[in-house]
């Protein structure tokens, strides 16, 4: 019996597809797959003969559908206040972005990076904090540097930045941190080895981080790192643990010597001003003196010029006027009174001004023991006077 005719063994004596162990035929497996998806999508069979209702493309089709829709889907991104997100596609920067829902192609195609902006970073030069129990441990080969003046200070920064730039932090620069610490190291060196050791431990500390703080920022501009630097802090700047207690001691020493120069100061502002009004003082003085002097001068030549014109107008009348005011100014001032008596040649003395200063002890009993007791202390002078003869002759004379 032939393989081809009825009731033989149906096997194909060139191509052997009668063997069982053949590969599967592609349409019985395409019949499989349609037969599984459309009971996994719910599907039924029509009547008896076991064929599917939805055609097998169709079904494939639906299937990429509902994938690509969910591929496209995943693409849906939240970037949060405060962050950016930068799109690179393939590797390559794309867009950046900002707070929002946003929406890029799925991996592999694109991916998103965000960056925190707002967050402030730090880094530490010469130090990390919780080191030791003082929280500050020393690292020597960071801290230890030369000045100008070939000493060795211990010098101890903190550095703060946050992200300006996004695409540029993660594109331009490999390690943004470890660049920033390195830039810091190389400014912090150069700016500390132009100064002094006593301008970088006392008085130029704020000069000195200024500075520094501008060298970082201007290298991290050319490196374009996308890195703002918001502050650097001096946590400490000292001379080595070895020379610590000489330099303690000549920081005294300064100190002292700042005091005393600050309380002669102050003494030199309290005499000096005092000095300057006493001396101003008596040139004011001197100018009142002299205009007293030179007013008195002319008043007295001005008085004399006109009694000079009086004088030769009537000199024996303005002669014995000024006898007369003379002998009136100069008997004023003294307690002795003189009595001529008329027709002698003899004079009475009377001390009449001891007399006068027993009235107000009798007239006031009231006045104290002490003081009415005090004997009456009165220059008595004894006035030589010319005989003046009252004889008709001399009235005569005195007449003229």
């Amino acid at each position: 019996m032939s393989w081809n005719e009825p009731g033989g063994d149906k096997k194909d004596p060139w191509s052997g597809r009668g063997d069982q162990k053949g590969p599967p035929d592609l349409d019985e497996a395409i019949r499989s797959l349609q037969e599984k998806l459309s009971g996994f999508f719910g599907g039924g069979k029509e009547g008896g003969d076991g064929s599917s209702g939805i055609p097998p493309l169709k079904s494939l089709g639906l299937v990429m559908a509902g994938a690509v829709v969910l591929w496209g889907a995943s693409g849906f991104y939240i970037v949060d206040e405060g962050t950016q997100g930068v799109e690179t596609r393939f590797g390559k920067y794309v867009a950046t972005t900002q707070s929002g829902l946003n929406w890029h192609f799925p991996s592999p195609i694109e991916s998103v990076t965000v960056v925190d902006v707002k967050q402030q970073r730090y880094i530490e030069v010469g130090y990390r904090s919780g080191g030791t129990e003082q929280g500050l441990g020393s690292v020597p080969k960071e801290a230890l540097m030369l000045t100008k003046d070939e000493n060795i200070v211990d010098v101890r920064l903190a550095v703060q930045y946050q992200v300006k730039d996004a695409k540029d932090f993660i594109f331009s620069v490999v390690n943004p941190a470890a660049t920033l610490k390195q830039v810091t190291e190389s400014a912090q060196r150069g700016v500390v080895g132009s100064s002094k050791m006593d301008f970088v431990l006392t008085e130029g500390r704020s000069e000195i981080v200024a500075q520094i703080k501008k060298e970082i920022q201007d290298v991290m501009d050319n490196y374009k790192s996308g890195i703002q630097v918001t502050s650097v802090n001096l946590q400490d700047a000292q001379p080595p643990e070895q020379v610590q207690n000489a330099f303690e001691d000549a920081i005294k020493a300064r100190e002292d010597q700042q005091r005393l120069i600050n309380e002669a100061e102050a003494y030199s502002n309290d005499v000096v001003p005092k000095a300057r009004g006493a001396a101003a003082r008596k040139i004011q003085e001197a100018e009142g003196y002299k205009e007293q002097v030179i007013a008195q001068a002319e008043g007295e030549s001005n008085r004399f010029s006109k009694l000079l014109t009086e004088y030769t107008k009537a000199p024996e009348v303005t002669r014995k006027r000024l006898y007369i005011e003379s002998m009136e100014a100069v008997l004023s001032e003294t307690n002795t009174v003189m009595v001529d008596v008329k027709g002698s040649n003899n004079m009475l003395y009377l001390p009449l001004d001891k007399m006068i200063q027993q009235q107000p002890s009798v007239q006031q009993p009231n006045v104290p023991q002490s003081t009415a007791d005090q004997p009456a202390q009165t220059k008595v002078e004894t006035v030589q006077q010319p005989v003046v003869r009252s004889s008709t002759r001399g009235r005569d004379a005195r007449g003229r």
